[in-house]
């Protein structure tokens, strides 16, 4: 296991915290896909990606992250909206 992945807490992991939201695909010792889906307006709860990520978006709605005390860590719509199905680049998204 990568060492920047061993100290975080399981029960946060996102395929632990929030399984309806996320389906794991493939997993192994140097790749884990999942296929994530949620739709405008719901509340995902709080949860962790430890490893960076690519994603393929199919369609986006603005969405804000929020840590465990309720303060905004993301806020899509200080980001921009992506045109269409894009690839984008993401590190590890801790609880805080």
């Amino acid at each position: 296991m990568p060492k920047e992945v061993r100290n975080w807490l399981e029960a946060l992991d996102a395929l632990s915290a929030a399984p309806q939201y996320h389906l794991l695909l493939l997993e192994n010792d140097r790749v884990r896909v999942l296929d994530t889906r949620d739709s405008q307006g719901q509340s995902v709860p709080l949860h962790t990606h430890r490893w960076p990520s690519a994603l393929y978006i199919l369609s986006w709605s603005d969405f804000v992250r929020r840590d465990g005390e309720g303060r905004i860590v993301v806020d899509s719509r200080e980001i921009g909206k992506p045109a269409g199905e894009t690839a984008l680049w993401s590190g590890p998204l801790p609880q805080a």
